[in-house]
């Protein structure tokens, strides 16, 4: 559970980051819009306001999805085969370790275990800076949605070499904390979660107009899909329960898009593809729908089912280590018994059939989404980069 909000700057002319000099890299940093660069982005634009000065070394395109904070260091790069949204970075070129040592950084921050990551760590070691880790992706569990589970030892094998050489990995819930410390990395794993925008994703936000603007009847049933449409999202098992719920007077809204949109569309006739929403937009879609249904399993923290339960939706996933965390099965949210469209399916229908306790498990929700604060989550980055010493002494200071 996270901690309440509580008020991080104050009074206003001290700056608890100052003397902080953060090279932070990231396989993504601002060329497409996910879960894991929003909450860098979150982070970064904290610690600048905090005092510190952020240097971000990642891929770039031509064409961002949105305008990064911080300094962005463009990482040379290559893009994905047949993921060509996604570009992989060709590791620390002598161009880039030149950037690093005149920025003089005083803390190494990696968010990808890619090529780049890895030769950052070993930079920061060399130059005997504290190294940390943040864990955003399950990426082993990717593998078997790609047919490729035969390779999933060689990949647990490396990025368990790639966490143990961090001074601190940061992981986004406490089940996958405990997870990372029964496998060997111990006390130097630290919980940094997520925080969500209770005033962009809220109840108030539901727009009964732009809902029949979509040809939407009152008495339909909106569940929704949030995320980009790519299969290790659960695409196929969510595309297989609505074909179970064609009796029913729901009506699938799918917000998002990505290369599997063809696959999901072929497959739910019925519904609504918003396509790619950000802002306003995003937040009205998400607060207009009745259920939200995460079917994914990748999920290190889960981003979209906490955006769902701050719009007071009724929440259904599948039990996982992310799920589990936000999540109390019955009261704010419904955890399936099992992660199979029959299992959703059923689940969809009792949420359908009892409007009243569907409208309870979204009040519910909203109320735990309050302790989801944004400022509180990032402020324990900075303690634990502080319990580093990439703080100089003279500024350091309790956050609380």
């Amino acid at each position: 559970m996270q901690r309440a909000e509580r008020s991080i700057l104050q009074p206003a002319e001290e700056k608890p980051a100052q003397g902080l000099r953060l090279a932070l890299f990231s396989g993504n940093y601002n060329y497409t819009r996910d879960g894991s660069n929003q909450a860098l982005n979150r982070l970064a634009a904290y610690l600048i306001e905090a005092g510190a000065t952020v240097r971000v070394y990642s891929p770039t395109t031509d064409t961002p999805a949105f305008e990064p904070a911080g300094e962005l260091v463009s990482a040379p790069s290559v893009p994905i085969p047949g993921r060509g949204e996604y570009r992989l970075a060709l590791g620390l070129t002598p161009g880039l370790r030149a950037d690093l040592a005149a920025f003089q950084p005083t803390m190494v921050h990696l968010s990808a275990p890619d090529l780049l990551g890895s030769q950052a760590g070993r930079w920061g070691r060399a130059a005997g800076l504290p190294v940390v880790a943040s864990l955003h992706t399950r990426f082993e569990t990717y593998l078997s949605y790609y047919g490729l589970d035969w390779l999933r030892p060689r990949v647990e094998r490396y990025l368990d070499r790639f966490y143990r050489g961090c001074d601190r990995v940061l992981a986004p819930n406490a089940p996958i904390a405990d997870l990372l410390r029964e496998q060997g990395l111990g006390e130097r794993v630290r919980v940094w979660g997520r925080g969500v925008d209770r005033a962009r994703f809220s109840p108030d936000r539901k727009d009964m107009a732009w809902r029949r603007s979509l040809g939407i009847a009152d008495n339909e049933v909106v569940v929704a899909f949030l995320g980009r449409l790519v299969m290790e999202k659960g695409l196929d098992v969510l595309a297989e329960t609505l074909s179970l719920l064609a009796d029913q007077p729901i009506r699938p809204l799918i917000i998002g898009d990505g290369p599997a949109r063809s696959f999901l569309e072929g497959r739910a006739p019925g519904a609504i593809f918003t396509g790619h929403l950000d802002g306003e937009a995003l937040g009205r879609a998400v607060s207009s729908a009745d259920i939200l249904f995460n079917p994914s399993l990748t999920e290190a923290f889960g981003n979209a089912t906490l955006e769902g339960m701050a719009a007071g939706l009724a929440v259904l996933c599948p039990r996982a280590p992310s799920t589990s965390a936000l999540i109390t099965d019955g009261h704010d949210g419904v955890l399936a018994p099992s992660a199979d469209a029959g299992s959703y399916a059923t689940a969809v229908r009792s949420l359908v059939a009892e409007p009243l306790r569907r409208l309870r498990i979204g009040r519910t929700a909203r109320a735990t989404s309050a302790a989801y604060d944004w400022r509180a989550i990032c402020a324990d980055v900075l303690d634990v980069y502080r319990e580093l010493g990439a703080v100089p002494a003279q500024r350091a200071r309790s956050a609380a």
